[in-house]
């Protein structure tokens, strides 16, 4: 890991008002660096507005719910990603979650088929995510089940799955893509937009099991989706710098959003994700304007925060 920018107080000014959609912190199947009760405290302190909790295995809507009531003011929203945990494209749970108020529904992102085949791949010593050694516990135990089909033999989107988009877009949640092959995420992308969804994410196509050409990526953001950029793919290696600044310029800031993906015990806390983001994008020759667009306007845009 390169060492980290320092975050000064105007780092922390020029992403004041930002939320960040992509965090996974404590309580959590793994040890993570903070709890969401006291995050909630230090976004706080630093001017940044919420957070949305990701969980690969539960449902975080009520979670959230609880987050607020205890701190007033922090915009602390819910989530479901749709692993086997939640019983994979299951549209009942994406509409309970949905009346909830979850804000997000990630496609499958452990239980991918994508995600699942580069595991196998790259066997547990490999540089995986803290998660991976949880997936490899559970199927050492015996305790596993298929992949979360979205897509048919065929390449065309399941119906389960459009019952999936179709509750998303009745209760105006925003869909993200989860850990998604290339294929079965523009066929996703197509048939959310189809379905009325109205706030789409494509998840950080840096990560090595997507590793989405860059083409793509624009050609996605053209039709309405915003591309995720992450901080934790390059920091860590799963990515490189220049990769992560390259897809940026190809698809422009104004369908760029930054979030975190923060909240591993070995990287920074989860509250500097944004302002270190900041600092790479003004030393790669970007302006304040665009780094506020990504980090702040888009990010509250999709919190439904700001329309």
């Amino acid at each position: 890991m390169a060492e980290l920018p320092e975050v000064t107080p105007e780092l922390r000014e020029l992403v004041r008002g930002g939320f960040d959609l992509h965090i996974h912190i404590a309580p959590d199947t793994v040890e993570r660096r903070i709890d969401d009760v006291s995050l909630a405290r230090r976004f706080a302190e630093v001017g940044l507005v919420g957070f949305i909790l990701k969980s690969h295995y539960t449902s975080t809507a009520e979670r959230a719910a609880v987050v607020r009531g205890v701190v007033p003011g922090i915009q602390a929203k819910g989530a479901i990603t749709l692993n086997r945990a939640v019983g994979g494209m299951n549209p009942i749970a994406v509409e309970i979650a949905g009346r909830e108020g979850a804000r997000t529904v990630w496609m499958p992102t452990v239980d991918s088929a994508n995600e699942r085949e580069h595991l196998a791949e790259m066997g547990p010593d490999a540089n995986l995510p803290v998660w991976a050694k949880l997936e490899f516990e559970l199927r050492e135990a015996g305790i596993d089940a298929d992949p979360v089909a979205v897509v048919g033999a065929d390449g065309a989107v399941l119906p389960e799955t459009r019952d999936v988009l179709a509750a998303i877009a009745r209760n105006d949640m925003v869909l993200a893509t989860g850990h998604l092959s290339n294929e079965e995420a523009v066929a996703v992308v197509d048939a959310a937009f189809e379905a009325g969804v109205r706030h789409i994410v494509v998840t950080h196509p840096d990560f090595p099991s997507q590793n989405m050409p860059v083409e793509q990526q624009v050609e996605l953001a053209a039709r309405g989706a915003f591309i995720e950029r992450c901080f934790t793919q390059p920091h860590t290696g799963k990515c490189s710098w220049e990769q992560w600044l390259d897809g940026i310029r190809a698809v422009g800031a104004e369908q760029s959003v930054l979030s975190t993906d923060l909240g591993q015990v070995k990287n920074p806390p989860v509250e500097d994700g944004l302002p270190l983001m900041a600092a790479r994008l003004l030393d790669a020759g970007f302006s304040e304007e665009e780094v506020r667009t990504m980090a702040v306007t888009n990010t509250r845009r999709l919190a439904g925060i700001d329309g």
